[in-house]
């Protein structure tokens, strides 16, 4: 008998307030059927990605449901809407464990200006790197890194049952965190989380296995829960959120779609904190504001902002030539010039 499909839609919402990126959450409501509960159900993690099945009577696109789905769960007006990968991993979806059907989800990443959620009731803000923490490198290197990670991937990688497993792990967490002395590479994020998912250092992990185990009395889980790193997303919500960043991050390199997170009129400042808060790291001042003069991608409004408590900051608005004149143009300058 064929397993029957079904198709969905998901999408992390990103914005920027202040220095802070986002991203919206719904409640989920799965819980473990009754005839498949132990007793012992750690709290469900309720954190979930604004999604629905795609009705395909009433949407002519994947994007026209998709923008439907979560306009009305945000309230919020999309600006920029981009599809990320299609995610089909078999029990990615709990209720298939449990005679639901397959589920495949097409991921997409929105930009919207910051602002009051409305729609869903369940709908909040979360700051991205609660998520994530070990991606925020802005005011240092996190020290989640050295004092949980490395160790942790270091007993995963020694616990390898042959020669060549262990050397293939050691390099896969070498180049994803930047150990032994290899470089942070920012564009990695799902690389990261994958690793530590297979590593089972997230509670994703563990949660994923123990639910499998419910279906096959005989099968064994192993290992105590692990530490929490980051704050774990119902399904696979944190996967596709990694994935999201990594596009976004890979797109401030030669795409300016950071303008699509700010008002008509901003500060260089403000344009400054949005790139770096979705970089993850901090930015020469100086040579931040010297390429996006210089480069073309803002020009001068005539414009002040007086409510900055010193002098006026000059206010800026967004070329869009510079899409057509700046491909291929880098947006990040160095951190250090």
């Amino acid at each position: 008998m064929t397993q029957p499909l079904q198709l969905g839609l998901a999408v992390a919402i990103v914005a920027v307030a202040g220095g802070t990126p986002r991203v919206v959450t719904v409640r989920s409501g799965f819980t473990v059927p009754e005839a498949h509960r132990r007793g012992d159900e750690p709290l469900p993690h309720r954190d979930a990605l604004p999604g629905a099945p795609f009705d395909p009577e009433r949407f002519r696109t994947l994007q026209d449901g998709v923008r439907a789905v979560a306009e009305g769960l945000s309230g919020l007006a999309l600006r920029y809407v981009e599809q990320l990968y299609t995610f089909g991993d078999r029990h990615r979806d709990p209720h298939e464990l449990f005679g639901g059907a397959r589920s495949v989800v097409v991921g997409y990443l929105a930009l919207v200006r910051d602002g009051p959620l409305g729609g869903d009731a369940s709908a909040e803000w979360r700051d991205l790197y609660e998520h994530f923490p070990w991606e925020d490198w802005r005011d240092h290197r996190p020290p989640l890194l050295d004092g949980v990670i490395a160790p942790a991937l270091a007993a995963w990688i020694a616990s390898s049952p042959d020669e060549g497993t262990r050397l293939r792990r050691a390099e896969r967490a070498r180049m994803a965190f930047g150990l032994d002395g290899a470089d942070w590479d920012m564009e990695r994020v799902l690389e990261r989380y994958e690793l530590l998912y297979e590593a089972g250092l997230v509670v994703e992990s563990f949660r994923d296995r123990d639910l499998a185990a419910r279906m096959d009395p005989a099968a064994q889980v192993g290992g105590p829960m692990p530490r929490a790193l980051g704050r774990p997303m119902a399904r696979d919500g944190r996967r596709i959120l990694a994935t999201a960043l990594e596009r976004l991050r890979g797109k401030l390199r030669y795409r300016p779609i950071v303008f699509e997170l700010l008002p008509p009129a901003f500060t260089l400042h403000q344009l400054q904190l949005v790139v770096e808060a979705l970089s993850g790291e901090r930015l020469h001042k100086q040579n931040f504001r010297r390429l996006m003069i210089s480069g073309g991608f803002v020009e001068p409004t005539g414009r002040y902002e007086s409510q900055t408590g010193g002098r006026p900051a000059e206010l800026y608005r967004f070329r869009r030539q510079a899409i057509h004149e700046r491909t291929s143009a880098g947006a990040l300058p160095s951190a250090d010039g």
